[in-house]
């Protein structure tokens, strides 16, 4: 039995069409059970629904061969574990920090809001910044507003809940898209069957998708 771990939400809607034109298709509706585990039209394939946070460490530990996230939850966990060999061009964001107008940097020490404390603290770093990291899971527009922090560091698509909040984006930091993972001993162990996967989405998207 193979496993395809899937996120949740936005990326789940852009990868099942995917999914499907590569001969993949869920047994039941993903959207309205309450199920995270259901088969598939392939026998030996079954998919997980997790929350994208989750999906590189499932694939990281081979509780799931393969897995598709974003590459804001990569760049966060640290890739440990997993080649990521495609990237679908779906779901597509930029990961930025943002500010409100007119305040002035502060180099001595920047507070920052951000549930992507890995990836900031290197950002930062890089920078030659100093910066106390404040870590939040939502909501992170009202941390500068209610002076909780300096700078949030957040997923931005259209920018318009920024704005709403009167916040800017300022530095951009990744553009980010949705990647297909593959557990490293998956890929050595049941070779054919992952790579028969792997090939068959490859196909669909072309080789001008392949990940650097």
């Amino acid at each position: 039995m193979v496993t395809l771990a899937l996120t949740k939400g936005r990326i789940l809607r852009e990868s099942l069409p995917i999914l499907r034109e590569a001969g993949i298709c869920p047994v039941g509706d993903v959207f309205s059970s309450r199920k995270l585990m259901f088969a598939t039209n392939i026998q030996h394939l079954r998919l997980l629904i997790l929350r994208g946070v989750d999906v590189p460490t499932y694939v990281q530990f081979g509780a799931a061969d393969l897995g598709i996230t974003g590459k804001d939850q990569l760049l966060e966990h640290g890739g440990q574990g997993y080649y990521e060999p495609l990237d679908l061009k779906i779901a597509t964001c930029r990961l930025m920090t943002a500010v409100l107008p007119n305040v002035e940097v502060r180099f001595d020490r920047t507070v920052v809001a951000t549930k992507y404390i890995n990836v900031a603290r290197k950002f930062y770093a890089g920078l030659g910044r100093q910066t106390e990291l404040i870590k939040l899971y939502g909501a992170m527009e009202l941390a500068p507003l209610l002076d909780l922090s300096d700078e949030i560091v957040d997923i931005v698509d259209t920018g318009n809940t920024l704005a709403a909040h009167g916040l800017v984006a300022q530095k951009l930091i990744a553009n980010i898209s949705s990647r297909l993972i593959v557990n490293k001993l998956a890929m050595k162990g049941n070779f054919t069957v992952v790579n028969e996967i792997i090939n068959s989405i490859r196909n669909v998207l072309g080789s001008d998708y392949e990940a650097n």
